[in-house]
């Protein structure tokens, strides 16, 4: 096995980052509250500690923590609309530098 880099998409970060964040689907959050939520948990916890809880909900309360991931990726997916040649865009901030190493047979 060989180490090879591994980068996960910005919308799987965001996502998780939304997941970890104190934010309430109850809440009835705006874009603004969703950004400064989602900013919060990276800059608390890192986008490893995201996925981090993200994987410790979904061990303990898994029927709670699905409902939970498609209301976050619900609420980023409805904010980014097409853009002005037909793509998917992202309203959030770009998240440079994530680089992890993963095991991969080649």
């Amino acid at each position: 096995m060989q180490l090879a880099m591994y980068r996960p998409s910005t919308s799987a970060v965001w996502a998780d980052a939304l997941f970890a964040s104190m934010l309430q689907r109850s809440d009835g959050p705006s874009a603004g509250q969703v950004r400064k939520a989602m900013a919060a948990a990276v800059s608390a916890y890192g986008s490893r500690g995201c996925a981090e809880r993200v994987a410790q909900e979904f061990g303990d309360h898994p029927e709670t923590a699905v409902a939970r991931m498609r209301w976050a990726r619900e609420v980023l997916g409805s904010a980014a609309g097409p853009a002005q040649d037909g793509r998917r865009r992202s309203p959030w901030l770009p998240m440079t530098g994530l680089r992890r190493w993963r095991m991969v047979r080649i």
